[in-house]
């Protein structure tokens, strides 16, 4: 049977583009690998009416909704390879299924690329995080940190200090413009130029971060900005068209979330070089929509 559409990942954003489909009454599968992206995070903030709530407490009752309409369907799978076909696309998968659909909506999410700093890892998404808006307020009124990854991160340094007192460490490899050094400046933010060497902490609340030349500096959350990379095969075999930006690779999408190939449509992180579950959720909306109104008018 040739599906509407086929939803590849089913986190915040593939199943926010699945409501508006399957309340059109069009036959969709979603493929979910259960590993999102926000998955290190205990919880999400932010997100309107959801502010607080776990992660995979939001997926669970969004997939409940789901699943009490009759042509919505839910597979753990990870699709592997993709083929344009008559008027749509074959998608394989792991397991060995084969689905055709008309449309394909790609959500299936990015990973981050964080740098090679002890400790660092084992406390990402709790007390060393990427964004402000979704956990700063829990870490506000202590010392901070921004990390410098890339040639953003001076930006990044310049908005933190709403949150509490910041210091930017450039791991002395990022030379500041005048024009930076004065915003980082009037911003009272404090520039530490020798490298961070590790990040002290118990896993769940780092506690000070170490220097290369042994300084100790407490704080209370580190700010990285991780380097982003799209993991699904499918962006590759499809020769979608990209968009490469100091902060990674993204798909580039029109006005409607499609992609540089007709019928494909990309929603959450891979198309938003602005990044939360709050843009997530509106980001598979629209893909949604958008991909209803291209089956209703053959677009």
């Amino acid at each position: 049977m040739m599906l509407d559409v086929l939803i590849v990942g089913g986190n915040f954003a593939g199943l926010a583009a699945a409501m508006p489909l399957v309340r059109g009454h069009r036959k969709v599968v979603v493929l979910d690998t259960k590993t999102p992206r926000n998955r290190f995070a205990r919880v999400s903030h932010g997100v309107f009416c959801l502010d607080g709530q776990q992660p995979a407490g939001i997926h669970a009752v969004a997939l409940s909704q789901l699943q009490q309409y009759p042509t919505f369907e839910y597979k753990e799978d990870e699709a592997v390879t993709v083929n344009a076909i008559n008027k749509g696309f074959a998608v394989t998968t792991k397991t060995g299924s084969r689905y055709r659909a008309k449309k394909i909506i790609l959500a299936c999410g990015v990973k981050d690329q964080l740098p090679d700093i002890p400790g660092l890892h084992a406390h990402w998404g709790r007390s060393v995080i990427h964004c402000p808006y979704c956990h700063g307020y829990e870490l506000s009124g202590g010392p901070l940190g921004v990390l410098a990854t890339h040639v953003m991160s001076p930006h990044q340094a310049a908005m933190i200090p709403d949150w509490g007192a910041t210091t930017f460490f450039t791991q002395g490899n990022l030379e500041l413009s005048s024009e930076q050094a004065e915003t980082l400046g009037n911003r009272g933010v404090t520039i530490e130029r020798t490298p961070v060497r590790e990040v002290i902490g118990d896993g769940e609340q780092l506690s000070s971060v170490m220097l290369k030349d042994g300084r100790s500096i407490v704080l209370r959350g580190l700010y990285v900005a991780p380097t982003i990379t799209i993991q699904s095969p499918l962006v590759d075999a499809l020769d979608l068209e990209l968009n490469e930006t100091p902060m990674g690779t993204f798909i580039a999408v029109d006005e409607f979330k499609e992609s540089s190939l007709k019928g494909v449509f990309v929603a959450g992180d891979m198309s938003n070089p602005m990044q939360n579950g709050t843009f997530a959720i509106a980001s598979g909306t629209m893909a949604g929509v958008a991909a209803h109104r291209a089956l209703m008018f053959n677009l």
